[in-house]
């Protein structure tokens, strides 16, 4: 369970790393998914981050080239993403394993193949 705020391979509380695989996006996801091979909530967090930055970071860059419409569907992704960056990132360091719809769903499905 996150409560017990376990040591992690950086050596601080699972809690803390969990919510820096938010702090950069995608970017942070990657770093602490090829980092941390033992904890399975920073894991979780870590994959969960990649997928979902990820999509939306590749969306709002496709939408970026259509004129008006896409630009108005890009903002509106980054807006989305500001707000789950936000909520993902205090429920992380809640110690809650907070699961999103989709992205969730993959998460856990890929690791538990592992």
């Amino acid at each position: 369970m996150a409560g017990e705020n376990k040591k992690t391979i950086l050596g601080v509380t699972e809690n803390l790393e969990a919510l820096l695989c938010y702090a950069v996006g995608w970017v942070t996801g990657l770093i602490f998914l090829l980092l941390e091979k033992e904890n399975e909530y920073v894991r979780f967090h870590a994959l969960q981050s990649l997928v979902t930055f990820g999509a939306l970071h590749a969306a709002s860059f496709v939408f970026m080239f259509i004129p008006i419409l896409g630009w108005i569907v890009a903002f509106c992704a980054n807006i989305l993403g500001f707000v789950i960056w936000i909520v993902l990132m205090v429920k992380a360091y809640q110690g809650e394993r907070y699961k999103l719809p989709v992205a969730g769903d993959f998460v856990e499905q890929h690791l538990a193949k592992k």
